[in-house]
Parts: C-alpha cells; structure tokens; sequence
C-alpha cells in the first residue's frame, strides 16, 4: 500500500464520519422528534373534531399563575379572574423549556430570564425577545391548544 492510498482513505474514512455526526445532530433547540405534531406537521386532532386536546381545567391555572406543559411546549397563565393567555414554554434566549411560573411571571431556570404572565414580554435577562403566544380556547371549564 503507498503512503497516498493510505491518506485518501483516513481523510475519506473522516469526512464520511464526519457526515454521519451533523446528521444526527440537530440544531440547539430543535424538538428532537418529541413534539405532539403528527409526523405530517398537522396539530393532533381531539376526537370531537377540534385542534389539540385538553390542556387542563380552568380551575387548575391558578390567577396571578400559571402551569407549565412540558410535553406541548406552551404555559398556560391566568393573569387576571377568568382571562386566560398562553406563550411558548421555550424560552427565546436559548431554547431551554421554562421551568416555573410565579409571582406574576415564567421563570427560565437555565439562565434567569423571566418573562410577563399577562403578554410574555422580557421582565429580566438575558432572554430580549418575548415569548410567542399560542392560542388556546376556553369552553366552559376546559382549556385546550387550538
């Protein structure tokens, strides 16, 4: 074997390794294939024909609080009696699903930012956009994702 034939194939052999790596990785944030979306991107259907399940029960979102759905990646919030609001549970400074909900605001443990319950605006860094809303609706005592 010569000294090229021998270099063409570690160098080969690396960037075939090298392929192999960036496909199974994914960007920081991505939802690793764990999100509640059917694999055609459509949202899950309920069986009475409306989008998404039920998330809780009005009386389980406490006011001035909030509760976290870790697997639907949205918190769900109570700002004022009866007027209920949902956000992204991702945080926007680095993708980290937010931790708690209190006093008034959605907690991100991984850096401290924190996040308004009312509309999602930045109240500490270093997160320096909002929290998207999602939508959800109301019916009598259910909450559900729309």
């Amino acid at each position: 074997m010569t000294m090229g034939s021998t270099r063409r194939t570690v160098l080969a052999a690396g960037a075939t390794g090298a392929a192999a790596l960036l496909a199974g990785c994914g960007e920081y944030g991505d939802n690793g294939g764990d999100s509640a979306e059917s694999p055609t991107g459509d949202s899950p259907t309920a069986t009475d024909g409306t989008t998404g399940g039920e998330l809780a029960k009005t009386d389980d979102i406490p006011v001035g609080g909030g509760k976290i759905f870790k697997d639907q990646k949205i918190v769900v919030t109570q700002p004022e009696q009866d007027d209920f609001k949902a956000f992204s549970a991702v945080c926007t400074h680095q993708g980290c699903i937010v931790a708690s909900v209190s006093d008034k605001t959605i907690n991100c443990a991984c850096h401290g930012s924190k996040f308004s319950i009312t509309d999602g605006a930045v109240e500490n860094g270093p997160a320096t956009r909002p929290l998207p809303a999602e939508q959800i609706t109301v019916t009598g005592n259910s909450i559900r994702q729309t």
